[in-house]
């Protein structure tokens, strides 16, 4: 869609909203939309209930009612109609009412408090006419039962009989049959016209019968009706006489005199010429019926042009001319010519070629606006002849809608300007002309809301390497939303090579390597907000045979592999899968099925045929086939080989660009020729150089040429079967074309700058192929676009490029290469569009500013330069930014980073920042030739964001009792550093931390193991000596309550236990959060201390000691464990602030 011309002032006041197909989320308030509904033209089936469709969606869901003939219809009042519930289809039940009391005009309405919808026009009809309905159903025949006379013709006459079915709707199907259901034969001679008469060019014994019986079949009905059988008697001329009187009552007797050989005279179409009318895309009959003897044949031309051969078929032995999607180039003079060996005959048809109206581009799209921004609904449409415009507005003619100041409709173009809540509604545009219209219903919806994606989250997509990858970012938001996308880590915006951003968020890799596989992050910004999702990219390993299957010939009862070795994806599952003759394999025993082969065991003469290997993955697939041969046991192995050259090469039929070639094949050797191959070569331009020219089946000894001028032919042919191609034949003849002016002119016409002061106009030149004859140059021209100007011309001779000075710097050119030789100029060239060269910009954008979205996220937005500043192709605008200082630490680091935006953009993310940092930035506009000035230098803060973690952490001083840690601050403050939090937990086994170094833990283990000892010698002086001893009494009165000795009846130990490795550290709390402040304990760390403070070094270290009060032991641990006692295993939290 394009904007009108208009003002310059009016438009500098526009902020133009680009609309693509737009789906507004269902749970956003919305205008109706029309979803689904019957056809125009809605044609029944009168047995049937009839079911009228109309639905539509919206929030809130639509109200439905419905126009019958232009008047309202009540539904609710009819009780053979019933409206299906949330919906506005109608189901009509006509048990009770004729059909064609239901038969009309119907239209539906939509309405909800946004908007009203309409459906088109849906005009029902019944099938067929009553009269033939009443027929069916009663039984009785559609024709009448009245004896048709027998129809006595002399041998050679031409005749037509006559069908003429009754008629319905749609028109029945026709077909002619004898009395045993068999179709009769038709041919070049006798043959069915497109109104359903049976037609004979000439009549002939072998035609004579009493069935000649026409069928009509009625579509919609499904239902068979067939005429009275004709009977025709084919006599000669003795004949007719002996047998005159006789059937002279009750027979049609044609042609008494002798029947001689003529020439050819049109049955139909009557006369030398006439006209038919066929719209734009409907299909194109033309018939053309002769009669004559001996039989002629019918040849189609278009007078005016050339018939388009993807469209055209010839049908019925050529009589019909059949042209498919009818287009205005089918417009012109159609020839047929009759012909045989007396003679010819021409009927020239006028074909004009109408259009309904249509869509040139799309219907007009739905828009979303917020508030304030400005959008246009575009109806553009063509149809011939020209059509009208209406617009309405909720189902009411726009003139008779209230009025809105920021509404103006402008022809096909309804522009809206700084639109405001409450101006939601439906409009509904109408093009018509007296062969048709089409009707659009498109809605604006004024919404403010924040981005959202649609996609669905974490999706993932697998392609196979090499393929085309596409990431959908399906977003919705008022205003509209910007997609961004970025890879991983997000180090750069995805925008060039190899990505391509698509209008609706889609992000394009076209082919997709492995270096591509990862996660991939879209953002959907608009002035409401952000929103983020991400998906993932998984590029697979394409499948591959490698070991295709063979070509086998296998002597009956042997046994056969066909091999089929296979590479794939490891990721992906694949299946097997074989084919016979591209049906599903035999179920047989005798056919085994393995991973990678076919095996057949006592192969039958059936089991010949072409097999199949098919891979498949859940991505793609790879597929090889090779043919099987039985041969008898005893008859030796058939042989195959390429087949012998074709001979006897032969040109006739020779005109100014074609001829006719035609050849002898050879010896196929037991192989088929499947198809000719035919090479030339020009002696003239590139002797001894053999080029393809055309293929032919294997079944055609044939081939009619096309030429080229000026060339100077010598031909071969090939023949190729399923071993391989044969030796080329001996060359024919040569045939001279004569010059002729060029056909075509260059293609690939460009212009472009090299310099700021020229224009470079450069083409693909012709071949000599191309050339058509002698002197080929070429007649260069261009002028400035929009600038009332002759054509420059010049004549470039044996170069393909010609380079105009002293141009303005970069203003567009309009530019014409000709081709021209010694016998004539091409036809007039098309128009190519190029610029002159580029300079560097002159201008810097203006109003450069910065939002900072979060601490390390901020977006750049500024004004774009003027286009006529920036002299050149706008490549996009580069962003530059550094970071000067992060407050507090680190001296200024100019390092700048780059971010590079293609396009012409206002804005850009700049992601990756440091948190609490002083930025600053410009920006700069670079086109094809370089970078233009800087941007007065803005600057921007960001906020203070997560901390770095300490740079070291060690600890000193270790006691059995207390230790001092000792860390450095973090590299990136990332703001005003407040505290520090130290986290512990119990060591276990799995620690790094090697204790046994620990000079704590070496001194405990020696304590032990002192212990240890003592008790061992106890232990054998009580087990020497036995009896209490003084010591051992005093043992007893004064037990250690930390120390058990052995029991005395076995000398063995009791569960040592040293409670006092599970003490707490003195004084220590654990509270909910985990941390401690130091106001708030009930024991300070000064209890620690040597009766100081306990506080921290300025470096972070702790200097307080672990010692001095006790505290009692926590019984609940007491048992617990005999290792050796930590103070970082009893320590829980501890916080300091600083």
């Amino acid at each position: 869609m394009e904007w009108r011309r208009m003002d310059v002032g009016v438009l500098l006041l526009f902020l133009v909203h680009l609309a693509t197909a737009l789906e507004v989320p269902l749970d956003l308030p919305q205008p109706p939309t029309i979803t689904y509904q019957s056809p125009k033209d809605y044609i029944v089936d009168p047995r049937e209930n009839i079911i009228i469709h109309c639905e539509a969606k919206g929030k809130p869901h639509p109200s439905f009612s419905w126009t019958r003939n232009g008047t309202h219809f009540d539904v609710e009042n009819d009780p053979n109609v019933d409206m299906k519930p949330q919906s506005g289809t109608l189901v009509v039940d006509i048990s009770r009412e004729r059909v064609e009391h239901y038969e009309g005009v119907y239209q539906c309405t939509a309405r909800n408090k946004h908007g009203t919808a309409v459906s088109h026009n849906i005009v029902v009809r019944q099938s067929i006419a009553i009269s033939i309905l009443r027929a069916l159903l009663e039984g009785s025949p559609l024709w009448s039962k009245e004896k048709i006379k027998p129809i006595v013709v002399q041998e050679g006459v031409s005749l037509v009989l006559p069908c003429r079915p009754p008629a319905g709707l749609p028109p029945p199907i026709i077909f002619w049959m004898d009395n045993n259901f068999q179709k009769l034969p038709q041919s070049k001679r006798v043959s069915q016209s497109l109104n359903g008469d049976l037609y004979f060019s000439n009549v002939r014994r072998e035609d004579t019968r009493n069935d000649y019986i026409c069928y009509a079949r009625f579509p919609h009905t499904q239902t068979i009706q067939q005429k009275q059988p004709i009977t025709v008697r084919v006599l000669n001329l003795d004949e007719i006489n002996d047998t005159m009187a006789a059937f002279y009552n009750d027979t049609d007797l044609f042609s008494e005199a002798p029947v001689d050989d003529r020439r050819p005279t049109f049955l139909i179409p009557s006369g030398s010429s006439s006209s038919k009318m066929v719209l734009r895309g409907d299909k194109l009959e033309m018939e053309c019926i002769a009669e004559g003897l001996p039989t002629p044949h019918i040849s189609w031309t278009k007078i005016s042009g050339d018939l388009p051969s993807k469209r055209t078929s010839f049908l019925n032995y050529n009589k019909t001319l059949h042209i498919e999607d009818v287009s205005a180039s089918d417009e012109g003079d159609y020839r047929c010519t009759a012909k045989n060996q007396f003679g010819s005959v021409h009927h020239t048809i006028h074909v004009m070629v109408k259009a309904a109206p249509y869509w040139i581009d799309v219907p007009p799209r739905n828009l979303v606006l917020a508030p304030g921004e400005s959008g246009r609904l575009s109806c553009l449409a063509s149809g011939t002849p020209k059509p009208t415009i209406t617009w309405a507005m909720n189902g009411i003619s726009i003139e008779n809608s209230p009025k809105d100041l920021s509404r103006k409709v402008e022809d096909d173009i309804i522009i809206f300007t700084d639109v405001q809540p409450g101006s939601s509604a439906v409009y509904q545009c109408n093009i018509s002309n007296e062969y048709g219209y089409v009707l659009s219903n498109a809605f604006v919806n004024v919404l403010s809301e924040p981005p959202r994606v649609l996609t669905p989250p974490n999706k993932v997509y697998q392609i196979i390497k090499n393929h085309q990858a596409l990431l959908d970012c399906s977003s919705f938001g008022s205003p509209m939303p910007k997609i961004t996308w970025f890879k991983d880590s997000r180090s750069s915006i995805l925008q060039e090579d190899p990505y391509i951003l698509h209008d609706n968020g889609t992000l394009e890799i076209r082919v997709a390597q492995a270096q591509h596989n990862g996660k991939y992050t879209c953002v959907a910004t608009n002035s409401l907000g952000i929103y983020e999702n991400h998906v993932y990219l998984e590029v697979k390993e394409p499948t591959r045979i490698l070991k295709q299957p063979e070509y086998k010939e296998v002597q009956r009862g042997r046994s056969v592999v066909f091999e089929c070795t296979v590479k794939h994806d490891p990721s992906l599952i694949p299946t097997m899968t074989w084919l016979k003759d591209d049906g599903e394999l035999p179920d047989d025993e005798r056919l085994i099925v393995d991973s990678d082969s076919l095996t057949i065991t006592d192969v039958t003469e059936d089991d010949a045929g072409v097999y199949t290997c098919i891979m498949n993955t859940t991505l793609d697939h790879d597929s090889a086939t090779a043919k099987l041969t039985v041969v008898e046991a005893t008859t030796p192995a058939v042989v195959y080989e390429r087949p012998d050259p074709p001979t006897d090469l032969e040109l006739t039929d020779q005109k100014k660009r074609s001829v006719q070639l035609t050849w002898t094949p050879g010896d196929e050797h037991n192989s088929p020729v499947q198809k000719f191959l035919i090479q030339y070569e020009d002696s003239l331009h590139h002797r001894g150089h053999w080029h393809n020219l055309t293929e032919v089946p294997g079944t055609k000894t044939t081939a009619h040429l096309k030429l080229s001028p000026h060339v100077h032919y010598t031909f071969r042919v090939l023949a190729l079967n399923a071993v391989g191609f044969s030796n080329p034949s001996r060359p024919s003849r040569m045939y001279k074309t004569e010059p002729a002016a060029p056909d075509e002119n260059p293609t690939g016409v460009q212009g472009f700058g090299t310099e700021h002061n020229n224009l470079v106009i450069s083409w693909k030149p012709l071949t000599n192929l191309q050339s058509n004859g002698p002197g080929l140059h070429y007649r260069v021209m261009w002028r400035q676009k929009k600038v009332e100007s002759e054509w420059n011309t010049v004549t470039v001779s044996n170069n393909s490029k010609f380079v105009v000075s002293g141009t303005p710097t970069f203003v567009p050119y309009e530019i014409k290469v000709r081709a021209v030789n010694d016998h004539g100029a091409g036809p007039d060239p098309a128009i190519a569009h190029g610029y002159s060269g580029e300079d560097l910009p002159v201008a810097a954008p203006e109003n450069v500013h910065a939002v900072v979205r979060n601490s390390t996220l901020v977006e750049v937005f500024w004004d774009p330069v003027p286009a006529h500043l920036i002299r050149g192709n706008i490549k996009g605008y580069k962003v530059s930014y550094w970071r000067k200082h992060h407050y507090k630490h680190n001296p200024d680091h100019m390092e700048q980073d780059i971010l590079v935006f293609s396009g012409n953009h206002t804005q850009g993310m700049l992601p990756g920042l440091h948190p609490f940092s002083l930025y600053l930035f410009n920006v700069r506009v670079y086109n094809g030739k370089g970078e233009g000035p800087r941007s007065v230098t803005q600057q921007f803060k960001t906020p203070e964001g997560v901390p770095g973690s300490p740079t070291s952490l060690i600890v000193t001083n270790s006691n059995l009792d207390s230790l001092t840690l000792e860390w450095s601050p973090p590299h990136d403050h990332n703001g005003h550093i407040t505290g520090y939090t130290l986290k512990y937990q119990p060591a276990v086994a799995s620690r790094q931390v090697d204790i046994a170094t620990q000079g704590w833990f070496i001194g405990l283990m020696c304590a032990i193991a002192l212990l240890i000892l003592i008790l061992l010698i106890i232990c054998f002086i009580q087990r020497n000596k036995g009896g209490k001893y003084p010591v051992k009494e005093k043992e007893d009165a004064h037990t250690d309550p930390e120390f058990q000795p052995m029991k005395d009846d076995d000398c063995t130990f009791v569960e040592y236990s040293d409670n006092e490795d599970h003490k707490p550290l003195k004084g220590s709390r654990s509270p909910s959060n985990g941390t401690v402040k130091r106001d708030d304990s009930d024991d300070s760390l000064v209890d620690y201390g040597e009766g100081g403070d306990g506080q921290f070094n300025e470096d972070g270290s702790f200097i307080g000691q672990y010692s001095g009060k006790s505290a009692s032991r926590d019984t609940a641990e007491g048992h617990e464990s005999s290792e050796a006692p930590s103070p970082i295993k009893a320590m829980n939290s501890l916080n300091s602030f600083v």
